[in-house]
């Protein structure tokens, strides 16, 4: 051990780590045949992002190991942080912890102080987005997750009680068939970035979604206009200034938000009961969380503000956009103004209908404002929207028995919010959301597979002693 490279030496700690809270040790959940021959997942995770490398682990631990992970991406790509993630480190303060799940060697801390070293983690105000990144992929290796990258999921159905999961890859469709799945889909998990209908309608050469591969390098000497005023619009302001454009950010609020009130509520009781409450106490909070948006802090703004080029418009609505002149004229209360170039921030709405995975049954998904009627000053119909998820993440039938398939699939994203607060894609709540995640499939597969193991407890005959004849004095059946 003296002789290894602090990382090495760090790698050999995790396994010994894992090795020591392993118990119970045996794998317990009955294999099932699929319809073609082969043995049916107990898990299918789709996302191997932080959410889905953290589920994938909880569930080994659970002692859960027929789980696969896959990805639409390349390894590497997962998630937003070698693409449009435009902000050069994370927001989290950097000792939260969250795909470690509780074990200390595997935490950011750990990893960081082995490949860099005691005094650069002293050092370190914030986690390099890329470190962070590397930093996942080494958590992947450790943990063991058996991942499939360059493969999207296209469909969901019902295969006679296991879901029959249709996926493409490099070499075409074919199906897996799972017992559970888990959407671990990150801001697209149960919707779509949106861009305003007439932001939409603008020539694609003109116009950008935040989450979109923008030619930032072209913008170089041109006027780009920036709608919202939340971290990742002013991330992508940034990435233009610095590119050497002229930036004007619009928000129709009167000030910006500077508040973030993830931070009000990352505190244990929060994250582990939030989904305890009772419907109106969850719709108050939330409500009031979600209508303030993410707040940027103080090195986002000053990202920005450096540039002389940077100008910030609050109570600036969009009043109308439209192609004019090889750009784009934007129209505020302060009247028309015009840009080469408009990049919108404008985050993600649910659509369940819109995603292939859930096409087929998406009628039935139940949403919040289907199962709760706020007072009329906490209304908010995009809330609303938000699937209702049950206690283990899963989503729930609007009527009951026409889609029982839904209550098979977990919903590990930013669409879990609404009912559970931060969860899957947040790093601060993974301690305490994926331990409620992994408990709820493991209990669906446990009641389902009851009868089988009540017949293996029956049947069991190990005997943990042995008794000589010689040592036994058998007085018989005494009447009385």
């Amino acid at each position: 051990m003296v002789d290894m490279d602090p990382l090495a030496r760090l790698e050999a700690d995790v396994r010994r780590d894992l090795n020591l809270i392993a118990h119970p040790r045996l794998p317990w959940v009955k294999p099932i045949t699929a319809p073609d021959g082969a043995p049916a997942l107990d898990v299918l995770v789709v996302g191997a992002g932080q959410g889905g490398i953290a589920a994938a682990f909880g569930l080994k631990r659970a002692k859960v190991e027929n789980v696969l992970v896959i990805d639409k991406e390349a390894e590497g790509d997962e998630g937003p942080w070698r693409t449009y993630a435009r902000m050069p480190t994370l927001r989290s303060p950097k000792d939260y912890t969250g795909p470690d799940l509780d074990v200390p060697s595997l935490t950011y801390q750990s990893w960081h102080t082995a490949k860099y070293g005691a005094a650069a983690w002293e050092a370190l105000e914030l986690i390099d987005r890329i470190d962070w990144a590397d930093y996942l992929l080494w958590v992947r290796k450790m943990t063991g997750a058996r991942v499939e990258n360059g493969v999207t999921l296209t469909g969901i159905a019902d295969a006679d009680g296991l879901l029959a999961a249709t996926v493409r890859d490099a070499s075409g469709e074919r199906v897996i068939y799972a017992r559970r799945i888990i959407l671990a889909t990150g801001q697209e998990s149960a919707g779509a970035w949106t861009l305003p209908p007439e932001v939409a309608a603008l020539p694609g050469h003109l116009r950008a979604h935040t989450c979109e591969d923008i030619d930032f390098a072209a913008l170089k000497g041109k006027t780009v206009f920036v709608l919202g005023a939340g971290a990742s619009a002013f991330d992508n302001a940034a990435t233009a200034l610095e590119a050497g454009a002229e930036v004007h950010l619009f928000t129709r609020r009167d000030r910006v938000q500077v508040i973030q009130p993830y931070r009000a509520i990352t505190f244990a009781g929060f994250m582990r009961h939030l989904a305890d409450l009772d419907d109106a106490w969850r719709w108050r909070i939330m409500n009031h969380v979600l209508s303030l948006r993410e707040g940027f802090p103080q090195h986002t703004y000053d990202r920005c503000a450096r540039h002389a080029g940077f100008h910030l418009h609050v109570g600036a609505p969009w009043l109308s956009v439209a192609e004019a002149d090889g750009g784009v004229v934007v129209t505020t209360p302060r009247g028309p103004m015009k840009a080469d170039y408009v990049i919108a921030g404008t985050g993600v709405d649910m659509d369940f209908a819109g995603r292939p995975e859930l096409a087929g049954f998406a009628h039935n998904i139940a949403t919040w404002a289907d199962r709760y009627t706020p007072p009329e000053e906490e209304a908010n119909p995009r809330l609303g929207r938000f699937p209702y998820l049950g206690g283990d993440f899963a989503f729930q039938e609007k009527v009951p028995g026409v889609t029982p398939l839904v209550s098979r699939i977990h919903l590990f994203g930013i669409a879990a919010t609404m009912s559970f607060g931060p969860s899957g894609s947040s790093i601060n709540a993974m301690t305490t959301a994926v331990p409620r995640l992994v408990s709820g499939v493991t209990r669906g597969l446990f009641r389902e597979d009851a009868a089988a193991h009540y017949a293996d407890i029956v049947a069991y005959d190990v005997p943990q002693a042995v008794v000589p004849e010689s040592a036994v004095i058998d007085h018989g059946r005494v009447k009385v």
